[in-house]
């Protein structure tokens, strides 16, 4: 038999089985009706950091004590590592004599002035003198309150603390290593500053708010996590999906980069369900058959949320309309083969 008989022959089977599947009456139909629907709009999401903080050297030198590994948890102003070396040393011997010059300064400044005020107590200086005496005093006493500072700044240079409470997520030198200043020492993710970022397509991107509420279920197992919507639209993946960051509604610390499904939940609104052995896919559209007085009809639908054996139609139905259940798809296509029957 040719390739041509056989495509024949398969095309008036399913003809024959479609017009059997209708003889028997098996186009059960169902009237539509409306029901309030809660919308939830599911996504994959990944815990990751609001904000990181660098701890860069201020100054350049040898990183020394360094005895800290990514994931650790410091405290805030917690010592994480010194600099050494020629660098650090130089500055320190030089803000330390700017400070003995100012000390030096300040303490003429204050025997000046009191010789002043015992002359002018005799007569023997000018309240102009006086007020001259004052004045350098209190230029000497900024200078040395300055010097103070800039020493102060010179030992914090070489001691690396912690900003800020959290973890460390990156260590960018070694113990051992010469750092030029400005230079990344580590990397900190700050405690309590992670979000869950998840994407959304389509229309259930464009229908999720800030303030929504919803629930996180870590890949790992454990319990769901309270969630609710802070940020919509915070980017646009390459892959054309919407990001959407979420934060716990109580407080708890999560684990940077963990997986999950998200679930957001939306305001309910009216729909019509259908047994989702109804609908039909047909040309990268969906359709479900109508029956009416002149016969069924397709009508194309835009489906919504499923429930269990329940799909939730969006658009394209009405309340009290008849749709086709059974066999919904063997009767959309009986007309498709018998127009397309070959002839003998």
């Amino acid at each position: 038999m040719s390739p041509a008989s056989w495509r024949a022959a398969a095309t008036t089977i399913f003809a024959l089985q479609c017009w059997a599947g209708s003889a028997q009456g098996a186009t059960g139909a169902i009237t539509t009706r409306a029901q309030t629907v809660a919308m939830q709009y599911t996504a994959y999401g990944r815990v990751q950091p609001i904000t990181v903080l660098p701890v860069t050297a201020g100054q350049g030198g040898v990183v020394t004590g360094l005895r800290l590994f990514p994931g650790a948890s410091v405290a805030a102003g917690q010592r994480l590592a010194t600099l050494s070396g020629p660098e650090i040393e130089s500055l320190l011997v030089s803000r330390q004599g700017v400070l003995r010059s100012a000390r030096a300064r300040l303490a003429g400044s204050r025997r000046t002035l009191e010789i002043e005020r015992r002359q002018l107590a005799a007569h023997l200086a000018t309240r102009l003198a006086v007020g001259a005496a004052e004045t350098a005093l209190s230029a000497a006493q900024s200078a040395y309150e300055t010097a103070q500072a800039q020493l102060e700044d010179a030992k914090a240079r070489s001691t690396l603390r912690a900003p800020a409470a959290g973890r460390i997520l990156t260590l960018d030198a070694a113990d051992g290593e010469r750092v030029a200043a400005g230079q990344s020492i580590l990397t900190l993710q700050t405690t309590g500053r992670v979000w869950l970022m998840a994407s959304f397509y389509g229309a259930d991107a464009a229908s999720i708010r800030i303030g929504m509420g919803g629930a996180f279920w870590p890949a790992t197992g454990g319990p769901a996590v309270p969630v609710k919507v802070a940020a919509v639209g915070a980017s646009i993946g390459a892959d054309g999906g919407e990001q959407i960051g979420l934060v716990a509604v109580h407080a708890g610390e999560w684990l940077n980069g963990e997986w999950g499904s998200v679930i957001v939940k939306g305001a309910s609104r009216p729909m019509i369900a259908v047994p989702t052995e109804a609908l039909i896919l047909d040309g990268a559209r969906w359709w479900v058959l109508v029956r009416t007085p002149q016969g069924d009809r397709p009508r194309t639908v835009v489906p919504g949320p499923t429930r269990g054996w329940q799909t939730f139609i969006a658009a394209g139905l009405t309340p009290g309309q008849q749709v086709i259940v059974q066999n919904a798809y063997l009767e959309y296509h009986r007309r498709i083969a018998s127009r397309y029957l070959p002839a003998d």
